[in-house]
């Protein structure tokens, strides 16, 4: 790798914003900052300014306020440099399905000007190390989708990067097919790149992120460790779930609960309640006493320790799956 990090940041976004024609708002007062070798996530749902705030760190959009750095350099002021020492796999395949494996790393040299003795040599490695040797002169439409995005992350790792951008990694892909790309990304952080995805895949951000910011709406509601943001909420978590024929009771039977001793917090969505206590033990028998005051008839009673679909619930008031 030729460059080095410059500061102590291998990325700095300061309160970066994207507005397009038509007052259209994607992304709006974005702020983080990536350690070097640390595998960065911006979770959320389709629409909340994940791509687009990417997009602007790998030098494709124009940001319309606020800056952002890449290992040290602006990605406005030094877009060429930056170019140069980042790869990136998108969310959307650019796979030829005529091209082999082979020809995709070739192109992919040529057009990162690699010398060629240099270009053979890092193709073999990105093929070793995404496993696709065996496969890398066949065609890619006989490739599975898996092996398909596999080829992609070979593709974005042919500059040999010190950052890797990856926009949606397993994005529509079978479970097992996801847990190897899962597999690729730590190996990929054990060689020490730094790695920043986008993913609205909560498990996912949960096995691979060091940290997550968590997006909503084109605004960042939220930064830590999954680890931390769950612990940070404070309690573990009770679900009601009510027959449909209560929908007219949800709303009392909340405001009851909020008034007992050791309820955090209440959120509804039709007929179900999410409760946040302080002990499960100690306000499961004043729950159900309030369920029963309001003859209210439960289907389903959920107990869990905090998850991120309850972090990113408690920091946007919706799951992360509702439009």
């Amino acid at each position: 790798m030729g460059l080095t990090v410059g500061g102590p940041f291998a990325i700095e976004v300061t309160r970066l914003s994207k507005t397009y024609e038509g007052n259209v708002t994607a992304s709006e007062d974005v702020s983080f900052q990536v350690s070097p070798g640390e595998v960065f996530g911006l979770l959320g749902p389709n629409g909340a300014g994940k791509t687009t705030t990417l997009r602007v760190l790998i030098t494709v959009l124009r940001p319309s306020g606020g800056s952002a750095r890449v290992l040290g350099m602006d990605v406005v002021k030094q877009a060429t440099q930056v170019r140069q020492a980042i790869g990136y796999v998108p969310q959307e395949r650019a796979i030829d399905r005529f091209l082999t494996g082979r020809e995709h790393l070739q192109l992919l040299a040529s057009l990162y000007h690699l010398p060629k003795d240099r270009a053979a040599t890092r193709i073999e490695e990105v093929l070793k190390l995404v496993n696709l040797e065996h496969k890398a002169d066949e065609v890619a439409r006989n490739y599975s989708g898996g092996m398909k995005r596999k080829l992609d992350i070979a593709c974005g790792l042919i500059p040999d990067p010190q950052v890797l951008f990856m926009d949606e990694p397993t994005l529509g892909l079978d479970v097992e097919s996801r847990l190897k790309i899962w597999e690729h990304v730590r190996q990929l952080k054990a060689r020490g790149i730094t790695i920043l995805l986008t993913s609205n895949y909560l498990d996912e951000a949960d096995q691979l992120c060091d940290r997550i910011a968590i997006i909503d709406g084109g605004r960042v509601k939220a930064i830590g460790a999954p680890s931390e943001l769950k612990s940070g909420l404070g309690g573990d978590v009770v679900t009601l779930t009510l027959a449909p024929t209560d929908l007219d009771k949800v709303e009392a039977l909340a405001q009851a609960l909020k008034a007992q001793t050791g309820i955090r917090a209440v959120s509804t969505k039709q007929n179900v309640l999410d409760i946040r206590v302080a002990s499960p033990e100690q306000t499961l028998p004043a729950i159900l006493t309030q369920v029963g005051a309001h003859r209210c008839r439960l289907e389903f009673v959920d107990y869990h320790r905090p998850r991120l679909d309850d972090v990113f619930l408690a920091h946007t008031g919706r799951k992360i799956t509702e439009d």
